[in-house]
C-alpha cells in the first residue's frame, strides 16, 4: 500500500517544505535550519510491528512525512507555531506543545509537535494526508538528540540517581535559552538606539560591528570614501560584497587603538585631506598586490586612515600592511614603501599630524 502511494507522499513532502519555508520567510523569522524526511518502507514495517493493531489503514500513520524546524531562540518556536496554525489544518488531538505538559521538575526539554494537513489541497485519492512537524530551539534540539542517543525515552527508564542530573540540566538549558533571548533583545535595542547615541554622545559609543555598520553611511565617512575611491580611480561600491566587512573594519580600528565613534570622527575630520592624499600616493605602490575588486568597498577611507595611523605608531608590530589589507605572505618590501610614503608626506607637511596616541 505504501509503495503504491509513495509518489503522493513525495509530493506532499515537497509541498510542505515549500509552503513552510515561504511562511517562515514571510514572517521575517530567522531560523537555524529546516529539514524533512520521508519514512522508508523498512521503518514503517518496524513501526507497525512494534505497535500491532494501532494502525488500521495507511492514513492513520501520521509521520510518513516529517518536517523539523530548528530556531535560534525559544521565542521563535511560538512565532513559527503561530505562522503554521494560521495556514494548516492542525490535528489538535494528536498535536502537543511539549514545553507545557511537563511538571515543574519536568523530564526533558522539548518543543512543539504538530500533526497537520493542507486545508484546501487534495492529492490522488481525493484526500490530503497528515504529516508531522517538530519545532524546537537549538538548545531544545540538543537536549532531544542527546537524550535519544542515551536511549532514555521516559522518566521510568532513567535510573533514579541519574534523574536529578537530568532535571538540573533541563533547568540550565531553559535558563540558557532565556539568556540568549535576552542577549538578542539587548542587541536589537542597542542597534535601535545607535543613531541617537551617536548624535548626542559619540565618545560614549564603542567601535564594534554594529556601530560601524551604521557609521559607514554617515555623511562624513561616506563623503571621504567617495574621495578616496576617486583618488584610487575606481568606483565606490554601494553594497556589502563581504557581510563581515563591519566586523573587519572594527578589528582594524581596534588594532590601531581607535576605541570610540567620537574618536574616529574627530580623527577623520582632522586628517580628511591627508587620508585622501595618502590613498592616492599608495595606489601605485599597491598595484598588483592589493587592488579593489570591482571598486572600493564601503569604509575604504577607514582602512587608509588606519594605515596612516599605524605608520605613525612605531610601537606597532611590523607587517602592518599585510595585517590591515589582509594580504597573504610576506610584505616586508611593501611595508617599507608604505612607511616611506608616510614619512615623505609627513616631511612635506612639516609635521606628522598623525602622531597621536
Amino acid at each position: 500500500m505504501y509503495r503504491a502511494q509513495h509518489g503522493i507522499y513525495v509530493t506532499l513532502r515537497e509541498d510542505a517544505m515549500r509552503l513552510i519555508e515561504g511562511l517562515i520567510e514571510g514572517a521575517g523569522i530567522k531560523i537555524h535550519h529546516l529539514t524533512s524526511r520521508l519514512k522508508t518502507t523498512g521503518s514503517l514495517r518496524e513501526k507497525l510491528r512494534r505497535k500491532p493493531g494501532r494502525y488500521r489503514q495507511l492514513s492513520d500513520v501520521t509521520d510518513l512525512v516529517g518536517v523539523r524546524i530548528i530556531t535560534y531562540f525559544e521565542q521563535d518556536v511560538a512565532a513559527v507555531s503561530r505562522a503554521l496554525e494560521a495556514v494548516f489544518d492542525i490535528d489538535w488531538d494528536n498535536s502537543v506543545d511539549k514545553s507545557k505538559v511537563h511538571d515543574p521538575d519536568r523530564f526533558g526539554y522539548m518543543g512543539v509537535h504538530y500533526v497537520m494537513r493542507f486545508e484546501s489541497r487534495e492529492y490522488a485519492g481525493g484526500y490530503s494526508p497528515r504529516f508531522e512537524v517538530q519545532i524546537r530551539s537549538i538548545l531544545q534540539h540538543a537536549w532531544a538528540e542527546i537524550e535519544h542517543d542515551l536511549g532514555y525515552k521516559s522518566r521510568a527508564a532513567v535510573p533514579r540517581e541519574v534523574q536529578r542530573r537530568f532535571y538540573r540540566l533541563a533547568g540550565l538549558l531553559e535558563v540558557a535559552d532565556e539568556e540568549f533571548m535576552a542577549i538578542h533583545r539587548l542587541s536589537q535595542d542597542y542597534v535601535a538606539t545607535l543613531p541617537e547615541r551617536i548624535a548626542h554622545s559619540p565618545d560614549g559609543v564603542f567601535i564594534d560591528a554594529q556601530s560601524l555598520a551604521y557609521l559607514i553611511h554617515d555623511p562624513l565617512i561616506r563623503g571621504l570614501d567617495l574621495e578616496v575611491a576617486q583618488a584610487l580611480s575606481v568606483p565606490l561600491l554601494d553594497h556589502w560584497p563581504d557581510p563581515d566587512r563591519p566586523q573587519r573594519l572594527a578589528s582594524i580600528l581596534d588594532y590601531v587603538g581607535v576605541r570610540s565613534v567620537g574618536q574616529l570622527q574627530k580623527e577623520l575630520r582632522r586628517l580628511e585631506q591627508v587620508v585622501v592624499q595618502f590613498a592616492a600616493a599608495l595606489a601605485p605602490e599597491l598595484q598588483g598586490v592589493w587592488t579593489p575588486a570591482g571598486g572600493a568597498r564601503l569604509g575604504t577611507s577607514i582602512v587608509h586612515y588606519a594605515l596612516w595611523r599605524a605608520c605613525s605608531h612605531a610601537g606597532l608590530e611590523a607587517d602592518v600592511v599585510a595585517r590591515l589589507l589582509d594580504l597573504r605572505g610576506s610584505s616586508t618590501t611593501l611595508e617599507h614603501r608604505v612607511r616611506r610614503i608616510y614619512a615623505q608626506m609627513s616631511d612635506d607637511a612639516g609635521q606628522i599630524s598623525g602622531r597621536s596616541h
